[in-house]
């Protein structure tokens, strides 16, 4: 692999990152959900878990990489609204796939998960009674 395909793969991964990173997600959902704009305690009442200071984050780099726009609202009452940017826009169809495919298949998932930790469970448990009793008594 050559140094400036290197390069773009490492370029890729941040982007992929900055837009499906743990909240990220999850905000560009909630604001497809709210037709594209939404003020900031809206985000933060869609989004269970995430707190001020980690929306305050994932909203700033959302905003840096041109995703979407931050708007101070002086009217009443005063407030920030985020929306998406024409690029961000371009986002809505493959967030919304990517969250529809979550809620579908999540039950399948955890079922597959659960079926893994128990055969690796078991598989475990059989190797540890292997070494118990290749171990000698003292």
């Amino acid at each position: 692999m050559g140094k400036a395909n290197e390069t773009s793969v490492r370029l890729d991964r941040v982007l992929l990152d900055q837009i499906a990173g743990r909240w990220q997600l999850l905000i560009l959902e909630a604001l497809c959900d709210h037709g594209r704009k939404a003020r900031f305690n809206a985000l933060k009442r869609a989004i269970p878990g995430i707190s001020q200071k980690t929306l305050t984050q994932c909203l700033r780099q959302l905003e840096r990489s041109g995703l979407v726009a931050r708007r101070v609202l002086t009217d009443s009452p005063l407030g920030v609204e985020y929306s998406f940017t024409p690029l961000g826009d371009t986002l809505e169809a493959p967030v919304r796939a990517l969250y529809n495919w979550t809620r579908q298949y999540s039950a399948a998932v955890r079922t597959a998960q659960e079926a893994y930790d128990a055969d690796r469970s078991r598989k475990d448990g059989r190797s540890a009674n292997k070494t118990l009793s290749r171990d000698p008594l003292p």
